[in-house]
């Protein structure tokens, strides 16, 4: 049962002193913000009902969720902080002698509740700050980065190395649960880990006898993937001739197990795979495995000479000149930034309700049919140097004052990416899969406006 807010009162909060109730600046202001009931109707839209437990008050719920992303806190962490502090219980409603949430209540709401709920909390703050001209949303710049998902540098060795560590692991499961006993399975993991650990100590060397010897190592890496597949096929086998004769009887897990198998070893069979073909000199695999944790997560180049390829998501975000974020959207794959640009104006006109009068971006963006459809859209002024080599009459109009003034100020886009990686979690995903991705990124970018707009109102 969706539990909107807890009104009861703490007998405790009368005797004491009012200085410690008294909340700071940010947090009322906050608090101001989130008291609106706009808020709130996503989740009563998607999830009023009147049967099942009470859940965790949602008013509660978001207030914790701006804590956890504003000061980069875990679940249990953030448990812990809001346990020990009377002002943090204050903002997020939990009275002194009430618990706060478990942190993997917290978790399972957060999956529950999803991204497009959190999508639209982002479009009704800026709605609202739109509303009470906290926010002119006259001038918008947009630019792209990459959120890297929360998975190691992706080797072909390694790979596998995974492959063969979640095969034996289910295996291992299966067998205890009862099915597949007397198939016989070898635990290959140690092996492979020498392998690993001697190429460690193989590329210190440097030089091309060492690459050569590195791939020998992959190529014995990827033999012991193959016989460790074969094995598991015939457990998997087994395992579901086992579910088969029990029938009825047979346990949910043993058959979720067997499918967790079979998705186990059609990955590892792809990383072989793919490792054959780059060890007979085929480097351009298209939608290569990158991770078997996260298998949407797609190598990444943003010319960084710190991290030249990254592994995750494509990310755009969009702010005005009061370095509001009046929307953002996370792609899967790595699309051109030139085909997203339209779409992110008609989402902050949408949002901020009037279309732009300056639109900066970098030379990503700019080609001449971008530049024509913003014109058609109304928009005076657009910065969108061109790429490659331009004529004299396009470098005069780029050295116009005005397209230089607003091309540095689109460089302080930069920073307010910086920033939302720095200080509200978008270094690193922690969740997977898409939909983790949407969902985290979408309550750090809520938690920096929400931040941003307290101290604009302040």
């Amino acid at each position: 049962m969706l539990v909107v807010k807890d009104t009861q009162q703490c007998l405790w909060e009368s005797i004491l002193p009012p200085e410690i109730l008294v909340l700071n600046t940010e947090l009322s202001k906050v608090d101001t913000i989130l008291d609106d009931d706009r808020f709130i109707r996503p989740f009563i839209k998607r999830f009023h009902t009147t049967t099942g437990r009470p859940t965790t008050p949602v008013d509660t719920y978001l207030r914790l969720m701006y804590l956890k992303f504003r000061y980069q806190l875990g679940y249990e962490t953030l448990v812990q902080e809001v346990d020990d502090s009377i002002k943090w219980r204050k903002f997020c409603y939990i009275p002194l002698d009430k618990k706060v949430p478990h942190s993997t209540t917290l978790i399972k709401l957060t999956n529950l509740y999803g991204s497009e709920i959190v999508e639209e909390l982002n479009h009704l703050l800026v709605q609202k700050a739109a509303e009470e001209k906290i926010i002119r949303g006259r001038s918008l710049r947009v630019d792209t980065t990459a959120v890297p998902s929360d998975i190691h540098y992706p080797t072909d060795a390694s790979l596998l190395s995974d492959g063969i560590r979640v095969i034996t692991r289910t295996v291992k499961q299966i067998k205890k649960a009862g099915a597949a006993i007397r198939t016989d399975f070898h635990n290959r993991q140690r092996t492979v880990k020498k392998k690993i650990l001697s190429m460690t100590k193989i590329l210190k060397r440097r030089t091309g006898q060492a690459y050569n010897e590195v791939r020998q190592v992959t190529d014995q890496v990827m033999e012991t993937a193959q016989q460790v597949v074969e094995e598991a096929n015939r457990v998997l086998k087994n395992a579901r001739h086992y579910i088969w004769r029990k029938g009825k009887d047979v346990s949910t897990k043993a058959r979720k197990l067997a499918e967790k198998l079979e998705d186990a070893i059609t990955i590892t069979e792809q990383v072989i795979d793919q490792t054959t073909q780059v060890q007979s000199g085929n480097t351009h695999i298209k939608d290569r495995v990158v991770s078997l944790f996260d298998r949407n997560a797609r190598p990444i180049r943003k010319g960084k000479l710190s991290a030249p390829t990254e592994f995750g998501r494509k990310v755009l975000i969009q702010d005005t000149e009061e370095h509001v974020v009046t929307g953002y959207q996370v792609y899967e794959g790595n699309p051109s930034d030139d085909s997203l640009l339209t779409d992110a104006v008609d989402l902050h006109t949408k949002n901020v309700g009037r279309v732009p009068v300056n639109v900066a971006t970098d030379r990503g963006f700019g080609t001449a049919k971008n530049e024509q459809t913003l014109t058609t859209l109304g928009i005076k002024r657009c910065i969108l140097p061109r790429k490659g080599k331009i004529g004299t009459e396009r470098k005069q109009y780029q050295s116009q004052p005005w397209f230089k003034r607003l091309q540095r100020w689109r460089a302080g886009g930069e920073a307010i990416i910086s920033l939302l990686k720095r200080k509200y979690g978008l270094n690193r995903c922690r969740s997977r899969k898409p939909h983790g991705t949407q969902t985290w990124v979408g309550y750090g970018i809520l938690a920096y406006n929400l931040k941003r707009i307290a101290t604009l109102m302040a």
